[in-house]
């Protein structure tokens, strides 16, 4: 039984989970950020875009391009064939599950505009700035 299942499991090379990793810092920080200018253009506060780029890139210069990387190493020190899902630790999993309920839970809280709209474009702007990482290390890769 253990070998049938086996076949229906996603292979991917070490390529393809970069490429994964690379895609999903892209698309997540776009999304964030265009959530966060969205509440900050109904309130006609767009100017908070500027401190929350400064943050987001210090954000990602001393923090989440750690974790780029380490995810990075991870990817290239281990085997192709392993499932697409591996392309993040099961701690890296739980973070992201954290995380998306921690956004879930700001979002309907009484938390002013003002504060999400800098929260969600400064950590858009870092795992957006961050992934070049990813798209680098996919780049070198290929």
């Amino acid at each position: 039984m253990a070998g049938k299942l086996s076949r229906l499991k996603p292979n991917a090379s070490s390529s393809v989970h970069l490429f994964v990793a690379a895609s999903l810092w892209t698309v997540v920080g776009i999304v964030l950020m265009s959530r966060g200018v969205s509440w900050l253009s109904t309130i006609d506060k767009l100017w908070i875009i500027i401190p929350a780029f400064l943050t987001g890139t210090l954000k990602s210069l001393y923090m989440l391009d750690k974790s780029a990387k380490k995810s990075i190493n991870r990817i290239v020190a281990t085997r192709d064939g392993r499932c697409i899902g591996g392309v993040y630790s099961v701690k890296t999993w739980l973070l992201v599950l954290v995380m998306m309920t921690a956004g879930y839970l700001m979002r309907h809280s009484s938390l002013p505009k003002e504060f999400l709209g800098l929260f969600y474009v400064s950590i858009g702007w870092g795992l957006l700035f961050s992934s070049r990482n990813a798209w680098l290390a996919w780049k070198n890769n290929i």
